[in-house]
């Protein structure tokens, strides 16, 4: 017989979940929950501040909302519970009796998203409570005008009725009036007014503006939730690179007037200038208005200051209150604010948003207060930040009227530039040398117009993304560039471009292109230079001191902080220089293959043609000294810091004539050596040349290629060891797959040091390592370091191998739907994907140290300069990053940045 079974224990009853709290029952650090406003609110509360009371439903109900399409079970109820503890509070019903409750429902997400969203203000009136609230009021005119209000905002926001009609109506009314404002209006007109917008909800939905004051409510709050997903706020989210799922809180609060009179109004405070960083009385102020009326910009306000003559007690009040704010905050405030017949309201705080130079000023002057410590300080600017100083940029206040939008594209590397345009390299060049600036326009650029793009001011392409060639190498060479302006149509051969309405820009046009912005105008902008760039390059700032002091004080703390080191990606000795002054600590990444361009191509064809060993000896020695000089100067350059050089890493063909161009010159010509390039180009032509005949596959197919290569570094840092100097070299080999592939170059590379070591008399101790750009070197990572020195991870490369994506097509084709549909946050060649190759990398950087615990781990790829990227490489265990010259700073910063957020989480 089968003993009895036993039933487990019941678990215990789990509690309902809580979806709506009151604004005295929560504080600043519930913004996950509560969302910024509805936290903030709370905080005030707590403060003792004068807030008008009320509730806040939490983004757990939203995204419970937004999930099913339904409320979450006992929302109702828990809204219920609180509207009636609301009602007893002020003493009133919502909408019902002779002095109605009135509230306001707005949106609040765990980040500002300023506008994106929607609010609903004075729920509640309906044609009955109207009349009450105005006999309360004893003001008639107050009463129609905050109705019109409620059906306008509720008709736009909760019906989905175009706003425009409403404004239509209410243009049509001042013109009757002939009022000038919407202030101007009497009652009598405000009731027509209400009635013409009723009239207006009843033709576009079908049904009455609802009476019902709960109705209204409920209705109100769902199409706050609902407009978590509306076109604004995703666009804006992208663009902020704020996660989809957050979803927002709704506050509900008592409604306080600020359009009762000239007694009352509504404005907008800054504790500091959001714009400068300055101290002082910032913001604007509207009497007799509704917060809605500053936001929307519907008549203009009076400066803040303007209030001490209008309303001292409540000017002063204000004063205190920012500074109570400010100094539990312990940062810039953005505070907007209601005074209703002589008493002041607080309806909401934030800690306001500020451009780049505020950022660095505000964190050193709160500093300076003793607010906040240095690593706070730092922690409050950004990379981003950083970058945005050390452009020029458009004085956009001195653009004239004339001057055209052309188009938009991608913005690919900051700046402001101005000039003639071009359409390839060799004009850029010429004209440049003339003196001219020149900007050069192209469908997309490649190695060929390297001479091009240094020359011009600035670069455009009608394709490609933010990591195309075009991008990548215009901010390795802070060139302003926009990409990917897919409006243009670029006709290289007629030298012109024609936008998508028709106009005509040809050879010689002046251009602007604003490359913070995306945007190309159609003549000259003015531009501001950048004194931190000056700062940077020369140690010093001309013009905006203050802001350079800030700058230099907070850049500082960073290098003293930091762990990670910096390196930069430079092929030439002018980079290299550059990067050293901009606080480089080596080159973290040399790409031989740029010294093989220009006048050496024929070297590399030569070796590519060459039938015999001794052709190919020959061609090889020609190009031995010449990569001898390069390395020289570079080591020159960066004495006593170390500079990796990768060997030659791109298929042999992209030193070769395209072959359909190459066959129709043959085919059309006489050129015996157009004839004899042919087959070799053939033969080199691949379907896929990403993964083929590239990197290391090249040291091990064509004899003597890398030996040549180590040959002339070895030979470089000899020569400087020779005159005094400290050259450190160390040797990078491309495109590893197996531990094998890197034994084999290895021993010839070896072989090749020792050879000058023992021709020179010479002592040399060079680095041998390997780029991870594979997912198979990442999973074998402890077999090959086994056999390396270092490993510098090739971003790039690895999360098109991660991905299978062909960089330059996908970013060109379908990156935006993919972005749009939300499958990307960010692209991922932008920003590290720390879910899979971020996975790889930490993998590689774990089995190679188990392996060789003095492994030393760095990035070369594009990430290495992007600010999420190096916080996720410091976490990682590397031991630098390494990123084009111009990003250096923003790398430091944020090395800095990711070390102090380590100490402060820990």
């Amino acid at each position: 017989m089968e003993p009895p079974s036993i039933s487990p224990p019941s678990p215990p009853p789990t509690q309902p979940a809580k979806y709506v709290y009151d604004f005295a029952e929560g504080n600043k650090d519930l913004k996950d929950l509560l969302g910024g406003k509805g936290a903030n609110l709370a905080e005030m509360t707590r403060l003792g501040l004068p807030v008008p009371p009320g509730f806040t439903l939490t983004t757990e109900a939203c995204r419970a909302y937004l999930a099913t399409g339904t409320e979450p079970a006992g929302l109702r109820d828990e809204v219920s519970a609180h509207l009636d503890a609301l009602e007893r509070r002020m003493g009133k019903r919502l909408g019902q009796g002779a002095d109605p409750l009135l509230v306001s429902v707005r949106s609040g997400a765990r980040f500002s998203m300023p506008g994106m969203m929607d609010t609903v203000l004075n729920i509640g009136l309906s044609d009955t409570s109207v009349t009450a609230l105005a006999a309360q009021a004893g003001d008639e005119r107050f009463a129609w005008d905050s109705y019109r209000r409620l059906i306008q905002m509720f008709g736009k926001t909760v019906l989905g009725i175009d706003g425009d009609r409403f404004e239509h109506a209410l243009e049509e009314a001042r013109h009757a009036a002939g009022a000038t404002s919407d202030v101007d209006l009497d009652a009598e007109r405000l009731r027509a007014l209400v009635a013409t917008y009723k009239q207006l909800v009843r033709e576009a939905t079908g049904r009455d503006f609802p009476q019902d004051p709960r109705t209204q409510l409920d209705l109100a709050v769902r199409a706050v939730f609902g407009s978590w997903n509306g076109d604004r706020a995703r666009l804006y989210r992208r663009q902020e690179r704020i996660p989809d799922d957050l979803g927002t809180a709704v506050s509900v609060c008592a409604m306080v007037f600020g359009n009762l009179g000239p007694d009352s109004g509504t404005g907008v405070a800054f504790t500091r200038d959001p714009a400068t960083g300055h101290q002082g009385v910032y913001g604007d102020y509207l009497p007799n208005a509704q917060g809605e009326d500053v936001v929307a910009g519907i008549r203009n306000t009076v400066p803040l200051a303007d209030l001490e003559r209008l309303d001292p007690a409540s000017y002063h009040g204000l004063l205190r209150i920012m500074e109570t704010l400010e100094n539990h905050y312990r940062d810039l405030c953005d505070i907007e604010f209601t005074i209703e017949r002589g008493t002041l309201w607080m309806l909401q705080t934030r800690v306001g948003k500020r451009t780049a130079a505020a950022a660095f000023r505000i964190a050193t002057q709160l500093l300076d207060q003793g607010l906040i410590d240095e690593p706070e300080a730092l922690r409050r600017v950004t990379g981003a930040q950083l970058a945005q100083l050390m452009f020029p940029r458009f004085d956009t206040t001195a653009v004239d009227t004339g001057t055209a939008v052309l188009g938009t594209g991608i913005a690919a590397s900051p700046g402001a530039a101005v000039g003639a345009a071009v359409f390839d390299a060799a004009t850029a060049v010429e004209r440049a040398a003339r003196g001219e600036d020149v900007i050069l326009v192209r469908r997309e650029t490649n190695p060929d117009d390297l001479d091009g793009m240094l020359a011009a001011r600035g670069i455009l392409t009608s394709r490609g993304g933010k990591t195309s060639h075009a991008a990548v190498v215009a901010r390795g060479m802070g060139k302003t560039c926009v990409c990917g302006a897919e409006g243009l149509q670029v006709d290289t051969a007629g030298r012109r471009f024609t936008t998508a309405d028709g106009q005509v820009i040809e050879e010689g046009d002046i251009l602007s292109v604003d490359g913070a912005g995306g945007t190309v105008y159609r003549g000259r902008v003015p531009v501001v230079p950048s004194a931190v760039v000056d700062y940077f390059e020369h140690g010093t700032g001309t013009g905006d001191d203050d802001l350079v002091r800030a700058v230099d004080r907070i850049m500082r703390y960073a290098d003293r902080v930091r762990r990670l080191g910096v390196r930069a990606n430079a092929d030439t000795a002018e980079d290299a220089a550059r990067a050293r002054r901009f606080g480089a600590e080596g080159i973290g990444l040399c790409r031989t293959e740029h010294m093989f361009l220009g006048e050496r191509r024929a070297l590399v064809e030569r070796l590519i043609l060459a039938e015999t060993d001794a052709e190919r000896e020959a061609a090889l020695g020609a190009l031995l000294p010449l990569q001898r000089g390069d390395f020289s100067d570079l080591f020159a350059a960066m004495d006593g810091r170390p500079v990796t050089v990768r060997l030659l890493d791109p298929p042999l063909h992209e030193f070769l004539p395209d072959l359909t161009d190459l066959s129709v010159r043959v085919a059309t010509g006489d050129d015996p050596h157009d004839r004899a390039l042919l087959p070799a180009v053939r033969r080199l032509h691949e379907q896929n040349p990403m993964l083929g005949l590239r990197g290391v596959r090249l040291g091990l197919v064509v004899p003597g290629l890398f030996a040549m290569q180590v040959r002339a570094i070895a030979e470089a840092a000899a020569d400087r060891r020779a005159v005094g100097g400290d050259p450190h070299a160390e040797i990078m080999i491309p495109l590893v797959g197996t531990v094998r592939e890197l034994e084999i170059v290895r021993e010839e590379a070896e072989a090749a040091i020792a050879e000058v070591a023992r021709r020179r008399g010479a002592e040399l101790s060079l680095s041998l390592g390997t780029m991870i750009e594979l997912p198979r070197a990442a999973l074998t990572a402890g077999h090959i370091a086994e056999c390396a020195d270092f490993f510098s991870f090739g971003t790039n490369d690895l999360t098109q191998t991660v991905w299978g994506f062909s960089r330059d097509d996908v970013e060109a084709g379908f990156f935006s739907a993919y972005l749009e549909k939300g499958i990307f946050g960010v692209s991922p060649f932008e920003t590290i994907d720390r879910d899979g190759v971020g996975a790889l990398v930490r993998t590689a950087a774990r089995a190679g140290r188990a392996t060789r615990p003095d492994l030393q781990l760095g990035v070369c790829g594009e990430h290495g300069g992007d600010p999420e990227s190096v916080h996720f490489f410091d976490e990682v265990g590397l031991d630098y990053v390494s990123c084009s010259p111009f990003r250096i700073p923003v790398a430091r910063l944020e090395a800095g940045r990711a070390a102090t957020a380590r100490t402060h989480d820990a």
